[in-house]
Formats: C-alpha cells, structure tokens, sequence
C-alpha cells in the first residue's frame, strides 16, 4: 500500500495554510490537506535556536502525485526552507484510499483547472466564501455515503 503518502508541511499562519490547503486539494494533487495548530516548533535557523507558532498540513496524496505537489509546494510556500516529508502510509481503509486515488488521478486535475476559471470570482472575496463552505458538507456527505471514514 504505500502508494499513497502523507505529507507533512508547516504554515506561518492559519491563512496561508489553509489557502494553500484549498489550492492542493483544487489542483487534485491533494485529495485531502488537515490544518492543525497552532503548533509550537522548536528549530535551527540560520545558527539559531528558534520557537515558533505554526499550523501543520497533512496532506493525503499518492506517490504518482508526489513530484507535481512538491513542484507546487515549492511555488507556493512562504518560507525559504520549507519542510515537506512524506511518509508512505503501511494500512488504511480500502474504501478511504481507493477515494484518495480517485480524487488525486492526473485526468480529474484537468477538469479542476476548468472548473477554477469557471469559479475565479469566488477566491477573491477573501476568506472562506459560504459556497465554500457549503462544498465541503456535501464533500463530507458523499463521503459518508460512499463508506469513507475520516
């Protein structure tokens, strides 16, 4: 099974993480981002020791996705040094990553970039817009009808 992966990165904010969340996941390069925090991260940065608030994304991907999403990692991260780790996931749920594949297959990014010229006013009003919002219950809700556990 370890054609699926988790990867870990850290945010400066709760904003930027979550905008970069939304690109991931929009790109299908993601099936899924978790933004967790705020975190405490104790570091070394240029010969310093270093404490810091961020938020932690988890992201739910496969290794064919892997390289495009380190690639827009790399574009979209704030930092100089991001952290980006991925771990290979040993066992799931077969229902929750046949769903990861699904959502993450190259064919779907095609029709996601469509669908984002279609909906480009949307991102612009700032915030989480309530359409948004609404998308993401009825994500959830296939999800549980298609026996997906979170």
């Amino acid at each position: 099974m370890t054609e699926h992966l988790q990867v870990m990165t850290t945010m400066p904010t709760r904003a930027v993480a979550r905008r970069i969340a939304r690109e991931l996941v929009r790109a299908r390069l993601a099936a899924c981002v978790q933004v967790l925090g705020p975190i405490e991260s104790n570091y070394w940065w240029q010969g310093k020791q270093q404490v810091g608030r961020e938020w932690l994304c988890l992201v739910k991907t496969t290794r064919a996705r892997y390289n495009a999403l380190v690639r827009r990692l790399g574009a979209l991260h704030p930092y100089d040094t991001p952290e980006i780790l991925a771990l290979p996931v040993a066992a799931g749920s077969r229902a929750y990553l046949e769903w990861l594949g699904r959502e993450t297959r190259e064919d779907r990014a095609d029709k996601a970039e469509g669908s984002k010229r279609r909906n480009q006013g949307i991102e612009g009003r700032g915030g989480q817009p309530e359409a948004g919002q609404k998308a993401d219950v009825k994500v959830r809700k296939s999800k549980r009808r298609a026996g997906v556990a979170r």
